[in-house]
């Protein structure tokens, strides 16, 4: 068993498909850890706002197999990959880490590149998992978020 982190993102009808995605990962994996949702702009692209977290959960399944069924999903609750990497989606569902695993194969790259990128995905997950160390950089998540510039990417709680 290995503990799975994921982060969950939606700009299209984002409660409705946020909801639906946490819907079908508890019925697949159990209990779900959730950070809060945040709200952040569309990035790298323009487009409407995003809803944000990221969960933690035990996963029996390889990293490749866990990844392949999360895109499973994703299609099954209606994303549309036409548009490319920057662009709208109902749901979007990334692998973030699995353990403490390094791993770049197959087109999965494990701790997933975005974690310190990105404030909506590096925050969540700080607040979920925030003295686990980073498997490649060995800093807590905490304390990336510490040093993180978050006027960079301004991100707001929602309240749901």
């Amino acid at each position: 068993m290995a503990r799975a982190y994921v982060s969950v993102g939606s700009n299209i009808e984002r409660e409705r498909n946020v909801d639906a995605a946490l819907e079908r990962m508890r019925a697949e994996f159990g209990e779900l850890r959730c950070s809060r949702t945040w709200e952040t702009a569309a990035v790298g692209f323009e487009g409407d706002a995003f809803y944000n977290l990221v969960v933690a959960f035990d996963a029996n399944l390889p990293p490749q197999e866990l990844a392949a069924l999360l895109h499973r999903m994703e299609d099954e609750l209606g994303r549309d990959r036409s548009g490319g990497k920057f662009s709208s989606r109902s749901i979007d569902l990334d692998l973030l880490l699995y353990d403490d695993l390094v791993l770049d194969e197959d087109g999965l790259v494990l701790p997933r590149p975005e974690i310190l990128e990105y404030a909506f995905v590096l925050r969540p997950l700080a607040e979920i998992a925030g003295d686990m160390k980073h498997p490649v950089t060995g800093f807590t998540f905490s304390t990336l978020w510490d040093y993180f510039d978050p006027t960079s990417q301004p991100m707001w709680p929602v309240e749901r």
